[in-house]
């Protein structure tokens, strides 16, 4: 097993390769023995797993760790990850957990699966993945299965929570469009919408972890072909897609796509006094425009670190370009792409015209996420050494107004700005270029990445 899938925000690798029996099994162990150790009263942890084919082997492998280790486990089943969050904070009929872990590879190849951990509320990463990987990968301990379980039903609380909460919506006359892209977002969602009474269609609603119409992630652009379809035909006010976990979203009318800083401006103008929190790939008109009547922070990209930053800061959401929406006000404070459309849907409820407020925006050229293959050992090297040619930049190189290192590399110009950072879950660097016009954020894209 390589220390490369203890990763910045989780735990990620190839079924059988990676995962196997033997290292899933004291992943389990040696974070129950955490669990333990940081909360003395812990008797539960809750796992929920996505729809990919092996998802319930890893789960039975990381049961058997986690018995051994004393905890009791509160078996979930096929949720989504906003879900297995939500057990969290709810008693689970008089079983409260200290701890949870979603089974998921999220927007990852079919053979990818991984392990998305919460401890006390907060998110288990960073320096604590490091530390529990290495206990890993220093063990020979054989664990016996063990894979005794309590059922629960946390996805049925979810979809009555959501009902409750969204009770006040009239969309009548509205239709709307929702790809689940077979993933995790189809085990809650048509009953949510049905009790909510909103007209819709719902496309490849069926979990299915071969992804047999297409790629589930939101992001990439001939993912959301067959979706832009069924918006050409006029008969839905807007479209929603879901990666395959279902805490990122994609919001879409038929001219439009909302990206992640996008949606930041609508919902933000619907708070009072909001502080919104965006990363480093957010455009510059969001902090803009949200600072002239509340506040914004830009911050590191990562669901695990806006988490983490929510909390320091009590802002009332953060929202990453990719769609991972994270809703402190009225919520929870984690990324959740089912309660991310219905807030979504609330502004429609309130009059609000999304294709209309959006031609109302500065008009700037945004790229889209361009990634640049490289290897785990090379790539936040490459970013250290950026930093270094950047003091001392090519006499032909634009003028650079500030450089901002919250997340690699930021390098505000005259009229736009640059990012390169390296990526946490990949072997890439991730860039993305913004400015007044085309010509201009393609002249930067071009002078920073000489310097790479």
């Amino acid at each position: 097993m390589s220390k490369n899938i203890f990763r910045e925000y989780d735990i990620r690798g190839i079924f059988e390769e990676e995962l196997n029996a033997s290292n899933v099994k004291k992943i389990g162990y040696f974070f129950g023995l955490e669990v333990l150790k940081r909360e003395r009263d812990a008797r539960y942890i809750s796992l929920g797993y996505d729809a990919r084919t092996h998802s319930p082997v890893l789960q039975e492998w990381l049961a058997s760790g986690l018995n051994k280790a004393g905890l009791k486990v509160l078996d979930m089943g096929l949720v989504a990850t906003p879900v297995n969050y939500f057990s969290n904070y709810i008693d689970n009929d008089g079983k409260p957990v200290s701890a949870s872990i979603m089974i998921t590879g999220s927007h990852n190849p079919p053979e990818y699966n991984g392990f998305k951990i919460t401890l006390n509320k907060g998110p288990f990463f960073g320096d604590d993945i490091y530390a529990l990987g290495d206990k890993v990968l220093g063990s020979d301990l054989e664990i016996e299965d063990n894979t005794e379980t309590i059922k629960i039903d946390t996805r049925e609380k979810y979809i009555e929570y959501m009902i409750n909460e969204f009770s006040h919506l009239d969309l009548s006359g509205k239709q709307f469009v929702f790809d689940c892209g077979n993933g995790a977002a189809g085990t809650v969602l048509r009953e949510i919408l049905d009790g909510l009474k909103i007209n819709h269609h719902i496309m490849y609603e069926e979990p299915d972890g071969t992804f047999p119409n297409h790629h589930p992630d939101p992001s990439e652009v001939e993912t959301l072909e067959d979706i832009k379809k069924e918006l050409s035909s006029k008969l839905y006010t807007l479209g929603f897609a879901y990666d395959g976990d279902a805490d990122r979203i994609a919001v879409l009318s038929e001219k439009y796509n909302f990206k992640g800083d996008v949606l930041a401006l609508f919902f933000s103008r619907f708070i009072d006094n909001p502080t919104v929190i965006g990363e480093v790939k957010c455009s510059q008109m969001m902090y803009d425009m949200i600072n002239t009547y509340g506040t914004a922070i830009m911050y590191k990209t990562g669901h695990s670190n806006l988490k983490v930053k929510i909390k320091e800061t009590n802002a009332s959401f953060a929202a990453e370009v990719s769609g991972h929406i994270f809703f402190n006000d009225r919520y929870f404070g984690y990324d959740d792409a089912i309660y991310s459309t219905l807030r979504a849907l609330e502004l429609v409820h309130n009059g609000f015209d999304y294709d209309a407020e959006y031609e109302k925006l500065p008009k700037l050229y945004s790229t889209n996420e361009i990634n640049i293959n490289t290897t785990e050992e090379r790539k936040f090297i490459i970013i250290d050494e950026l930093k270094q040619k950047l003091q001392n930049p090519p006499k032909e190189f634009p003028m650079i107004k500030d450089i901002i290192t919250v997340d690699g590399v930021r390098v505000v110009f005259e009229n736009g700005w640059g990012l390169i950072r390296a990526s946490n879950t990949t072997p890439k660097l991730v860039t993305r270029f913004e400015a007044v016009d085309e010509e201009t954020a393609l002249m930067y894209q071009a002078k920073l990445l000489s310097l790479i």
